[in-house]
């Protein structure tokens, strides 16, 4: 894998990522922190909160079985971001993946995010994948550029796809083809 993500300075009082490298055992716990971070914060994940640690490891684990690209990005020994591809079951799309991804927010803005996105689909490319398609929030500006800048494009709109507190949220249905 190229080495994408090398060191960064989000800023003076935190560590910056030094390594952006695939999923092993030892990072679990720490991907399991950072995606439960994210998802409490109720604006970017379909998720409000991480599953126990022990169903997150066996998913992601059963998904690595399956043929995944999942990275992470650390910050010394901490995870602060991770990309994944999960390869479609059906034997008719078995080319498909879908994309996740998250940053926890002290490292959001400084270009982890398109690391972290690069990182993974050379991986994904690399493994034959020739469709990634990925769902995110309409209102998530940010997200949508860095996914158009790396060629998706919208499919379709789904509406009231989310509901978080009560407000109905729509998603974009964006994918990359090639």
């Amino acid at each position: 894998m190229a080495r994408v993500g090398l060191a960064f300075d989000p800023a003076p009082d935190r560590p910056p990522v030094d390594r952006i490298v695939p999923i092993g055992k030892e990072h679990l716990a720490g991907f399991h922190s950072a995606l439960d971070r994210i998802a409490r914060e109720r604006r970017y994940l379909a998720l409000l909160e991480a599953p126990p640690l022990v169903k997150t490891r066996r998913l992601v684990l059963e998904s690595l079985r399956n043929g995944a690209v999942h990275v992470v990005a650390l910050a010394g020994r901490d995870v602060v971001g991770w990309c994944d591809l999960r390869p479609k079951s059906a034997a008719t799309q078995r080319h498909s993946a879908v994309l996740g991804m998250g940053v926890v927010a002290e490292y959001r803005g400084q270009g982890l995010g398109a690391r972290l996105l690069a990182a993974t689909l050379e991986l994904g490319d690399a493994r034959g994948f020739t469709r990634t398609e990925l769902v995110v929030r309409a209102d998530n500006a940010p997200a949508i550029g860095l996914y158009r800048r790396f060629g998706f494009e919208v499919e379709g709109t789904c509406q009231r796809y989310l509901t978080i507190d009560g407000i109905d949220h729509d998603v974009l249905l964006m994918a990359r083809l090639g």
